[in-house]
């Protein structure tokens, strides 16, 4: 946390190597989150690359007594919501898509013993989805509340920080947000015949 501080300091004395260093220590957290909410690498590339811009020419504001991770991603979901509500077209999902964990990195699923099980791999890609399609229909503010709370791990008062609304606001939106994610997989597991396990929420 020192050395992010003083990295920030730096920065935000116009020092470019420092915030170079800054990039690539949260450029996979944040990329990580673009693919979330883009839904597809090309759009999130686009996205990570602006809100690192933007992060740059915001660094007069920042104040080093808050979390320069949580200031980057507030800023991401920002631009993804004004792009979004500027863009009423639909991102197209394609669901063959590799996971990407919350390092940025691409993975598939991972299994305790060495023989690997087919059967289970398949059932996890399928699974996994019906996530991804299933988070692309909801509205922008229901999958950003979503994504922070859920995926990414930020509290309620976080997320409400964030995304500049209250806290009662975030909750409402994640309980209905929780409800349309589960009614959308039990169609499209329906759908394709399969049967889904119960979403398991976080307090």
């Amino acid at each position: 946390m020192d050395d992010t501080r003083l990295l920030v300091e730096k920065a935000q004395n116009k020092d470019l190597a420092a915030f170079e260093e800054l990039v690539q220590l949260y450029q996979n957290k944040v990329y990580a989150l673009c693919v979330h909410l883009a839904g597809n690498h090309a759009d999130a590339q686009d996205l990570a690359q602006e809100a690192m811009i933007r992060a740059y020419r915001s660094l007069g504001s920042f104040r080093n007594e808050a979390d320069f991770g949580t200031w980057v991603h507030r800023i991401t979901v920002n631009i993804w919501l004004n792009l979004r509500r500027k863009n009423s077209k639909r991102v197209i999902v394609s669901l063959d898509d590799p996971y990407v964990n919350d390092s940025g990195s691409e993975m598939r699923r991972e299994v305790a013993d060495e023989a690997r099980d087919p059967l289970r791999e398949l059932e996890d890609k399928e699974f996994r989805a019906l996530v991804r399609s299933a988070l692309g229909d909801l509205s922008e503010e229901h999958k950003a509340v979503l994504v922070l709370r859920e995926i990414e791990g930020y509290s309620y008062e976080e997320v409400a920080r964030m995304l500049g609304c209250s806290l009662g606001t975030v909750k409402s939106r994640l309980s209905r947000a929780r409800a349309m994610m589960r009614r959308r997989m039990s169609d499209l597991a329906r759908e394709a015949g399969e049967s889904l396990p119960g979403i398991q929420e976080r307090r």
